[in-house]
């Protein structure tokens, strides 16, 4: 007498939570046998509310079934069952409105949650997760010409003319666009952060996120904005990164820096114009914090520093894919200049 496979049915939502739990108490490391970093946990916060959310508004009953060995019967309903969840997960967020980019880091995500019952829970849960596809879009990178680099450093007549929240948010700026941390280090930095070799003033970060060591050799400029700082605990004024955005863009307004220029994304692999809530996006409308480590990072590499002093100052592995997003956009610039140069002399 044949007998049917023995299968077991857990609840996802709980083991995603143990998931959780377990990567932020450091029960579960990385390959390299480090801890993850707090913005990783709060990525996989973020996913075990947004699967609870769509388990509650759309009645799909989020299951795993445990199986050593499926009948094939069992393997097509099995297959069905979790095609039918990509579908109708990505569906609920597709619906908020967000990118491709949003959608697919909630989908790798989730693969890893898999791969965790798989290999570390030793939990017979087969291979339909690995058919999960990840969507992905080139953004395009929204940065600060030189020109508007030097125009927020030395343009005192557009400083005096800020309400004093934005001109302290123009000195977070201008410091961020000149060190390249990411806006998390860059509000964690105090004076411990400063050290003096012969005279100069050196800026020692060690990345919350990436673990690597960065050290860059300050500007006068940027030790001008720190001294106007001295009695804070932060080396810099910092408020939240909703607020800073606000006032970049506000900053950037002001500046006159509303020319529209072009930028899509991508929805289910297809291409569309971003519009702000008035019409087209504009330059102003487009920037972020991010765009401060963007702007220095493309700066040194368009200046002719080399990629691996750059890397070194921006904390990227060797072979970074998203490193080398910054060394395209940089050569692309450079050819257009010398284009432009080699034009005039024919005429």
């Amino acid at each position: 007498m044949n007998r049917q496979p023995k299968t077991a049915e857990i609840e996802l939502i709980p083991l995603f939570m143990e998931f959780v739990s377990a990567s932020k108490s450091g029960k579960r490391l990385k390959r390299d046998g480090s801890v993850f970093s707090s913005g990783t946990i709060e990525s996989y916060s973020i996913v075990l509310k947004e699967l609870s959310a769509f388990q509650s508004e759309t009645g799909f009953y989020l299951r795993i079934r445990v199986s050593n060995k499926l009948s094939s019967r069992q393997l097509a309903v099995e297959k069905r069952y979790w095609e039918r969840f990509y579908r109708k997960y990505t569906d609920h967020l597709y619906a908020k409105g967000v990118y491709d980019n949003y959608v697919g880091s909630h989908i790798k995500i989730i693969k890893t949650f898999f791969s965790y019952l798989k290999h570390e829970k030793l939990l017979a849960i087969g291979e339909f997760y690995r058919n999960f596809y990840i969507r992905s879009e080139k953004v395009p990178i929204i940065v600060f010409t030189q020109e508007q680099l030097k125009f927020l450093i030395s343009d005192n007549l557009f400083t005096e003319s800020l309400p004093a929240h934005l001109r302290q948010a123009k000195d977070v700026l201008v410091f961020g666009s000149t060190v390249g941390l990411r806006y998390s280090d860059l509000s964690r930095l105090t004076r411990t952060n400063l050290e003096k070799v012969h005279g100069h003033t050196y800026l020692k970060v060690r990345s919350v996120k990436t673990k690597t060591e960065t050290v860059v050799k300050l500007p006068d400029y940027a030790l001008e904005i720190l001294a106007k700082y001295k009695g804070l605990k932060t080396l810099l004024p910092m408020v939240s990164k909703g607020r800073m955005n606000k006032n970049i863009k506000e900053i950037c307004q002001l500046a006159g820096w509303t020319h529209v220029i072009g930028k899509s994304r991508s929805r289910k692999g297809r291409s569309r114009a971003v519009k702000a809530k008035q019409g087209p996006a504009r330059f102003c409308d487009l920037v972020t914090t991010h765009t401060m480590r963007k702007t220095a990072i493309t700066t040194l590499l368009i200046l002719g520093v080399p990629e691996q002093v750059v890397r070194k100052i921006s904390g990227h592995a060797i072979g970074s894919k998203e490193f080398y997003k910054y060394v395209h956009f940089s050569q692309h610039y450079i050819d257009t200049e010398t284009d432009l140069a080699f034009r005039q002399l024919r005429n």
